[in-house]
C-alpha cells in the first residue's frame, strides 16, 4: 500500500469511527500530518542510511495481550519508574498522574475522604473514594466488587511503574471499568539491600520508611523479594485535618520450577484521619484553611484497617499455551463519625445515624488460558478466563450523640444503634479476547465479556417505623469491544476501537432512596456507554508522541440527586455524551539524561437529556488541562526539575451554578545522587506552588450546604533523605 493509500484509510477509519462529525477533522489533519511527518523522517533516514534511536524495550500488560506501546491499538500510558520517585514527596499518587492526559487526579488535602480521580469524566461525581475506575495492584484488585475503590493502600516508595488505560479496552475488565490504573511493585535484584528514608515538609509532615530487597538463587526456591513499610503524619493545611497512615506492603516472588512460578502480595493499612468538610464560598474566601463548624463539634473523622493477600501463579504449558490464575482475600474495617445534626436523626425512625460502622470481606479469583497460534496470514493470540469476585458486609449505623436529641450530653461519640444489615454482592464474568495480526501492518484485536453482578440486602434493624428493608437486584451487561491498528511505519501507527461500558451503583450509591424512603434503592439502574476512539502514535527517536480523539455517549448515567441530612442519594440522569482530545510527548531532549513531558486534555461533557439538564456540563469535570515538565536526571550528580500544571474550571452543581476557578501552579525540585561503595545516597528538595496561588484543588459535587469548596495547600515544601546498603 502507497503512502497515499495510507492516509486515505486513516481518513475513512476516522470518519467511520466518531459519530460526531465536529471531533473528526482535528484528528485527520493531526494523524494523518504525523503520517507524513513520520515517512518523511523515516525516508530521509533511510536515504543517509544513518542510525534511528529506539526506545528501550517497554511491554504493555494492561490489555492483557503482551506488546510494546506504539504496538497497542489503545490509549495507554505507562510511568516509570523515574516519574515516580524522582523530585516527587511519593505520599499521594496524584504526584505523577497529572502527566497523563485524560486522567483528573485532585487532591483533596483530606485523608479521610481519599484523592478525587477521574478518568474522561469517569469518577468525577464520587464524594469519597474512586468511582467508575477500576484499580489493579500487581494484579489483585484495589476496587471493590461493587466498584468502589481507593488508592490510599499503594505503596509509592516501592513501586516500579502505573499503566493507565483509557477508552474502550478498559470494559474488558467488567463493572466499573471506565478506566484501569494498575500498579506493579519492584520485583527484587541483586545481593539483599536495605535501606531507610526520612521526609519532612509544610503542615507537619513527616513520612518514615523501611525497605528491603534482593534476590536469591534459583536453587533456594525464593527468587525475588520487596518488603517495605512505612508511617506518614500530617498536622494538617487545614483546621482539623491531621492524619496519620501506616503502610506495609510485601512482593514475593517464587520459581516453582523452569516452567512455573508464583508471585505473593500482602498489603496492610491503618488511617485515622479527622476531615474538615467542604466550605462554602464565603468560608473559603474568609479562610481557606478553615473546617466548617461541625467539622470540629462533631469531630467529624474516620478510620480504616485494612488486610489484604494476594497470589498470581503462571504455568508455561508449552510453547503455546500459558495458564494464569490470581486469588486475592482481604477485610477492611471503616468507621465514620459524620456532622449530621441530632435532630435531623431524631425526626425519623428510619434515619440511619451520624455514624457508619462497616466490616467488608471480599476476595475472588481470576483464571486465563492464553493460546499463541499460527494462522495465516500472521500469528493470532486468544485469551479466555472467568473472573469471580465476592463481598460481604456488615453495615452498622449509629447516631452520633449521647442523651437526648433535644439537649445531647455528647457530640462525635458513637451512640444508639439506627440500622444493622447484612449484604453480599457477588459478580461472575466469563471473558474472551484475541489479537491477530494480518501481515506486516494490520492487527485486529476484539474481546467479549459477560458481567452478571448481584446485590442481597438483610436487613436486621426492624423496629416501630422500620420496616423490613431487605431486598436483591442483579445487573446484566454483554460488553464487546473491536479494535483495528494499521503500522504505516515501524514508528506510526494508526488504531481505531469501540466498546460497550457498564457501570452498575456501588452499595454506598443505593444505600438511601430518595425522599427519605426505608430500604436500598435497588430503582437505580446501571449506567451503559458506547464508547468510540480514533488515535496516533509516533516514534521519534527515544520520546513518544501520542493523539486521541474519543466520543462517548452514556445512557442511564448515575448521578447524585440529594444531599440532606448527611444522606446522600443517586438518580439515572437519562444521556450523557462525552468528547475530547488528548495528547501527550514523553522523552528526551537535546541529550538523554534532559527529559521533557507534556500533556494535554480538552473534554467536552455534558448532560444530553432535557429533563436532566440539557446542555449543562457534568460537574467536577475540567474541559481542559494541561501539564509539562523539564527534567534533568543523570543517573549519579545533581538533579532538577520544573513542572507547570494547569487546570479549568470545575463546576460544583449539576446547575452549573457554582464553580472552582481556573489555576496554573508550578514546581521545583533540586536534589542529589550518589554512589559510594556499596552505599547508595541521596537528598532532595521540592516547593510546590511556588508563586503561592490560592485556589480549590477540588470540589464536592452537589453538596446539599453548598459547601462544595476543598481547598488546596499554598506554598509548600519537602525535602528528603533516603540511604540505602546492598551486602
Amino acid at each position: 500500500m502507497t503512502d497515499t493509500h495510507a492516509h486515505a484509510s486513516c481518513m475513512g477509519s476516522a470518519a467511520n469511527g466518531l459519530a460526531d462529525r465536529r471531533l473528526v477533522p482535528g484528528l485527520l489533519v493531526l494523524a494523518c500530518g504525523l503520517g507524513g511527518a513520520s515517512n518523511a523522517w523515516s525516508q530521509e533516514a533511510a536515504a543517509t542510511n544513518g542510525p534511528v534511536t529506539t526506545l528501550p524495550a517497554i511491554t504493555i500488560t494492561s490489555t492483557r495481550i503482551q506488546q510494546s506501546p506504539i504496538d497497542t491499538p489503545a490509549s495507554v500510558s505507562t510511568i516509570d519508574s523515574r516519574s515516580l520517585h524522582e523530585g516527587q514527596p511519593q505520599v499521594n499518587l496524584s504526584e505523577s498522574l497529572a502527566a497523563v492526559p485524560g486522567l483528573q487526579a485532585q487532591n483533596r488535602n483530606n485523608y479521610a475522604q481519599d484523592l478525587q480521580i477521574s478518568m474522561r469524566g469517569f469518577g468525577a461525581r464520587s464524594t469519597f473514594g474512586i468511582r467508575g475506575i477500576r484499580i489493579y495492584v500487581d494484579g489483585i484488585p484495589a476496587t471493590m466488587p461493587d466498584g468502589q475503590g481507593q488508592i490510599s493502600n499503594i505503596d509509592i516508595a516501592s513501586a516500579e511503574r502505573v499503566e493507565i488505560l483509557r477508552g474502550p479496552y478498559s470494559s474488558l475488565y467488567g463493572n466499573s471499568s471506565g478506566g484501569v490504573i494498575q500498579v506493579f511493585t519492584a520485583p527484587g535484584e541483586g545481593p539483599p539491600k536495605l535501606g531507610a528514608e526520612f521526609s519532612a515538609g509544610t503542615a507537619g509532615s513527616r513520612r518514615y520508611g523501611l525497605h528491603a530487597s534482593g534476590a536469591t538463587p534459583y536453587d533456594l526456591g525464593l527468587t525475588d523479594y520487596n518488603v517495605s513499610a512505612s508511617r506518614y503524619a500530617l498536622d494538617g493545611y487545614r483546621e482539623h485535618s491531621g492524619m496519620r497512615k501506616n503502610l506495609g506492603n510485601a512482593r514475593l516472588g517464587l520459581q516453582l520450577s523452569d516452567d512455573s512460578s508464583l508471585t505473593l502480595i500482602a498489603n496492610h493499612l491503618d488511617i485515622r484521619a479527622d476531615d474538615p468538610l467542604g466550605l462554602t464560598q464565603a468560608e473559603y474566601d474568609r479562610d481557606p484553611r478553615s473546617a466548617t463548624p461541625n467539622a470540629t463539634l462533631y469531630n467529624t473523622r474516620k478510620t480504616i484497617e485494612q488486610t489484604q493477600l494476594g497470589a498470581n501463579y503462571e504455568k508455561q504449558i508449552d510453547a503455546s499455551n500459558t495458564l494464569n490464575a490470581m486469588f486475592y482475600v482481604g477485610q477492611r474495617k471503616t468507621i465514620q463519625y459524620q456532622a449530621i445534626p441530632a435532630a435531623v436523626q431524631s425526626r425519623s425512625p428510619t434515619h440511619a445515624g451520624g455514624v457508619i460502622d462497616l466490616k467488608r470481606q471480599y476476595g475472588g479469583v481470576d483464571m486465563r488460558w492464553t493460546s499463541r497460534l499460527e494462522l495465516a496470514p500472521g500469528p493470532l493470540t486468544v485469551i479466555g478466563g472467568l473472573s469471580y469476585e465476592q463481598m460481604n458486609e456488615d453495615r452498622l449505623g449509629y447516631e452520633n450523640f449521647l442523651g437526648p436529641a433535644s439537649a445531647p450530653t455528647a457530640l462525635g461519640v458513637k451512640g444508639k444503634l439506627r440500622r444493622d444489615e447484612a449484604n453480599t454482592l457477588r459478580s461472575l464474568d466469563p471473558y474472551i479476547q484475541a489479537s491477530w495480526r494480518l501481515g506486516e501492518r494490520w492487527t485486529v484485536e476484539g474481546g467479549l465479556r459477560y458481567s452478571t453482578v448481584r446485590f442481597s440486602s438483610r436487613d436486621h434493624y426492624v423496629t416501630g417505623g422500620n420496616g423490613d428493608d431487605s431486598g436483591d437486584a442483579q445487573y446484566k451487561k454483554l460488553l464487546p469491544v473491536a479494535a483495528l491498528r494499521y503500522a504505516l511505519t515501524p514508528d506510526l501507527s494508526l488504531y481505531a476501537s469501540a466498546g460497550r461500558g457498564f457501570e452498575t451503583p456501588t452499595f454506598n450509591e443505593i444505600s438511601y432512596r430518595p425522599g427519605g424512603l426505608p430500604g436500598l434503592n435497588f430503582d437505580l439502574k446501571p449506567a451503559t456507554s458506547n464508547n468510540y476512539e480514533i488515535g496516533a502514535k509516533a516514534r521519534l527517536g527515544e520520546g513518544l508522541l501520542t493523539a486521541a480523539l474519543f466520543h462517548i455517549d452514556t445512557s442511564d448515567e448515575i448521578v447524585s440527586d440529594t444531599n440532606e441530612g448527611g444522606r446522600s442519594t443517586f438518580k439515572n440522569a437519562g444521556k450523557t455524551r462525552r468528547q475530547g482530545l488528548e495528547l501527550s510527548w514523553d522523552g528526551p531532549v537535546l541529550m538523554d539524561d534532559l527529559r521533557f513531558q507534556a500533556s494535554y486534555t480538552w473534554l467536552d461533557a455534558v448532560v444530553r437529556d432535557p429533563e436532566a439538564g440539557d446542555g449543562k456540563y457534568i460537574p467536577g469535570v475540567a474541559r481542559q488541562s494541561l501539564y509539562a515538565a523539564l527534567s534533568w536526571l543523570p543517573r549519579q550528580g545533581w538533579r532538577a526539575g520544573i513542572d507547570w500544571r494547569y487546570m479549568d474550571k470545575l463546576y460544583a452543581n449539576s446547575a452549573n451554578t457554582a464553580q472552582a476557578p481556573s489555576y496554573v501552579t508550578t514546581g521545583l525540585f533540586a536534589g542529589y545522587k550518589h554512589t559510594y561503595q556499596n552505599w547508595e545516597l541521596s537528598a532532595m528538595a521540592r516547593v510546590d506552588n511556588v508563586f503561592d496561588r490560592r485556589y480549590i484543588g477540588s470540589v464536592i459535587v452537589n453538596e446539599s450546604n453548598s459547601r462544595y469548596y476543598e481547598p488546596a495547600m499554598g506554598r509548600n515544601w519537602t525535602v528528603s533523605l533516603n540511604a540505602a546498603y546492598r551486602f
